[in-house]
């Protein structure tokens, strides 16, 4: 198994994991960290100093800034877009050290078009609706929607929502509250 990079597509990092996959237009810079089995889609662009964990689907349009880390199986949807400075200027270049990470647990999930302003932790199994602003940390398994993005309720890890008892009626697994969102109960 190898890296596949589409003929219009431009991977230029030495640290791609065997079985990813980069479409057209995506960009893949020097220095990005990219683990097995990932799908970067056409026009995504991953910044040198990002970071993406095995199976990470990055979908169309996406851009993945220097500073954040996306964890295991995360999902990205279409056009997702990650800040890393919170006072930006053209006049004032900065680096790696003046820069925000952004941390996004394995699992977690951002609808198509979220905003995810830097400096923030998005948790285990998360899940951002579609045109979310994340302002602030999420917990595990918290849905949030909106801007700025606020709690609605609370997802399963196979994605569906929990009832009241924080019960998957999909799959059954069953959840309790912890101090940073849910854990398998």
């Amino acid at each position: 198994m190898t890296v596949h990079v589409h003929p219009k597509g431009l991977c230029e990092s030495d640290d791609v994991g065997e079985g990813t996959r980069v479409w057209a237009f995506a960009h893949v810079l020097p220095g990005a960290r990219v683990g097995r089995d990932c799908n970067i889609c056409d026009g995504a662009f991953i910044e040198g100093r990002a970071v993406l964990g095995d199976r990470v689907t990055v979908k169309n349009g996406t851009l993945v800034f220097d500073g954040v880390v996306c964890e295991d199986e995360v999902f990205l949807g279409p056009n997702v877009l990650f800040t890393n400075d919170l006072r930006p200027r053209a006049a004032i270049r900065k680096t790696g050290d003046d820069l925000l990470s952004t941390v996004v647990r394995r699992g977690a999930s951002l609808g198509a078009g979220t905003v995810v302003v830097c400096g923030v932790e998005i948790g285990e199994y998360a899940f951002a609706a579609a045109g979310a602003v994340v302002t602030r940390d999420v917990a595990a398994h918290s849905f949030v929607a909106g801007n700025p993005a606020v709690h609605k309720g609370w997802v399963c890890a196979c994605g569906h929502r929990l009832d009241a008892t924080l019960r998957c009626p999909e799959c059954g697994n069953q959840y309790a509250e912890g101090d940073k969102g849910l854990t398998p109960a």
